[in-house]
């Protein structure tokens, strides 16, 4: 069973979408909220680089990020909480588990630490640094399913986001899609994914797929 970060176990995405709001104001790109939920949830830092870098016609220097990252790390440190109703989840789940995000080993550990999620998943963290094309490319999903020795037709997984679900389905694995968030049902949907919206109901969810 493999589960997003953002968005699925950490109640991160309406943070950074609002941050990331300011840091693109500050680069000289204005977009808003809806407009980066629809091209950025759910993709790497990469992705998230190239498109700025695109759109401004400039190459950003490799550190660009260092003036914002307090910007996230204070906002995580006030704010982050675990998406509400995944730790009775979790505890009633009788299946092997792990985490396959397109952010960071380093912001997906000090997210789930800040939530009290790590413990549950240390040792089992899969990261888009880890392949070479995030999602909605399935390598990220296909490498952690190869790392724990299981077929991918055999693993479920939890997204939030459309670009996750597409990975997904391309790995053949099926998807369960949480819209409990900022990610509107019919984006879900349209992509294939058995939609929810209370991560309360995953257990029971999990035979219908």
């Amino acid at each position: 069973m493999v589960f997003d970060c953002d968005g699925v176990l950490v109640d991160s995405e309406r943070i950074s979408v609002e941050i990331d709001r300011r840091v693109l104001a500050q680069l000289g790109w204005a977009l808003t909220r809806e407009e980066i939920i629809h091209r950025f949830v759910g993709r790497s830092d990469a992705h998230f680089r190239a498109e700025v870098e695109a759109h401004l016609g400039r190459d950003l220097d490799d550190d660009w990020v260092r003036p914002f990252d307090a910007w996230y790390r204070e906002a995580f440190a006030r704010d982050l909480v675990a998406v509400p109703g995944v730790e009775a989840a979790l505890d009633v789940i009788d299946l092997d588990t792990c985490v396959a995000s397109s952010g960071s080993h380093d912001k997906i550990r000090r997210s789930l630490t800040l939530t009290g999620l790590l413990p549950r998943f240390a040792g089992r963290i899969f990261s888009a640094d880890d392949v070479r094309d995030g999602k909605p490319a399935p390598d990220l999903f296909l490498h952690a399913a190869a790392r724990l020795g299981v077929a991918p037709e055999r693993c479920v997984v939890i997204e939030d986001s459309r670009f996750g679900v597409q990975a997904a389905r391309t790995a053949g694995m099926r998807v369960l899609g949480y819209a409990g968030g900022i990610t509107p049902v019919e984006w879900l949907a349209e992509e294939g994914a058995t939609v929810f919206t209370d991560m309360r109901d995953l257990p029971a969810l999990l035979d219908t797929v």
